[in-house]
C-alpha cells in the first residue's frame, strides 16, 4: 500500500508576494516540504531531508484567500531514498465580487502546481519497517 498525505491551507495576505494578491510559487514547494515530512515520519518514524526536485511544473496562478490542497505520496523506497510525486489543487476561491467574508467550493478542484523529488532518511535513522 502507497504511502500518502494530504494537507489543507488558506492562503493569506501574508502569503502574497506580487500586485493582485499573487502568492509565490515557492509558497507551494513549501507545502510539498510539510507534505514529505509527514510522508517520511509515517514511512520511517523520522523527518528526514530533502535532496532535489526533479521536476517542479506552475500550472496556474494561487491568490490570497485561496485554499490549497497539498497532497503527496512516496512513489519508490530505496536503501535510503524515498521518490515523491506531489500536486497542490485549488479547492475554494475567495468571492469578493459578493462580500468580503464570501468564498465558492470549487466543483472541481484546479491543479495549481506538480511536482517530483526525492527525500533521504538516513539508515540509522530508519526506525520502522526494518
Amino acid at each position: 500500500m502507497a504511502v500518502k498525505s494530504l494537507i489543507r491551507v488558506r492562503m493569506s495576505s501574508h502569503d502574497a508576494h506580487y500586485g493582485g494578491n499573487l502568492v509565490d510559487g515557492a509558497r507551494m514547494l513549501n507545502l510539498f516540504g510539510d507534505v514529505a515530512t509527514e510522508l517520511l515520519i509515517i514511512q520511517d518514524g523520522d523527518e528526514g531531508l530533502f535532496c532535489a526536485y526533479d521536476n517542479v511544473e506552475f500550472l496556474a496562478p494561487v491568490y490570497a484567500g485561496d485554499f490549497i490542497e497539498a497532497a503527496g505520496e512516496i512513489t519508490h523506497v530505496g536503501n535510503s531514498s524515498r521518490k515523491m510525486k506531489f500536486e497542490a489543487r485549488k479547492v475554494i476561491v475567495p468571492r469578493p465580487d459578493i462580500s468580503d467574508s464570501a468564498a465558492d467550493v470549487l466543483e472541481e478542484p484546479v491543479v495549481v502546481c506538480r511536482a517530483s523529488g526525492t527525500c533521504v532518511v538516513p539508515k540509522k535513522c530508519q526506525r520502522k519497517n526494518q
